[in-house]
């Protein structure tokens, strides 16, 4: 099976939106056929843990924290998927981003 494209899924702050948007459509990302700056983002809430030595943007370590961020999603060309890691590394402010990199399998299928 070939997968030519994924979708990544990323849990960011509402303020870094525009800049992950902007910065993943410079390297060929965010783009359905004639249109780019393509991405989907949905308002979330969770929680999680800070462990020992860990340096989190929100919250303490050694408590449990609750907070909303948002769940942006993007489609991408596999090929590119390094570099729209790298990107969202460089300007996304968790020290551990949750990044989940899914397969489409759209290609398989007559979508119209």
């Amino acid at each position: 099976m070939d997968f030519s494209k994924v979708k990544i899924e990323i849990y960011v702050p509402q303020e870094y939106i525009e800049s992950l948007r902007d910065e993943l459509t410079k390297i060929g990302a965010c783009q359905i056929e004639k249109y780019d700056h393509v991405i989907s983002f949905s308002n979330v809430q969770g929680y999680w843990h800070p462990l020992l030595g860990s340096s989190p943007f929100n919250g303490e370590v050694g408590t449990i924290n609750f907070g909303s961020e948002c769940k942006l999603e993007v489609r991408c060309p596999i090929t590119k998927v390094k570099d729209a890691v790298a990107t969202i590394k460089k300007i996304h402010p968790y020290e551990e981003p949750v990044i989940n990199i899914i397969p489409l399998i759209n290609d398989m299928f007559e979508i119209e």
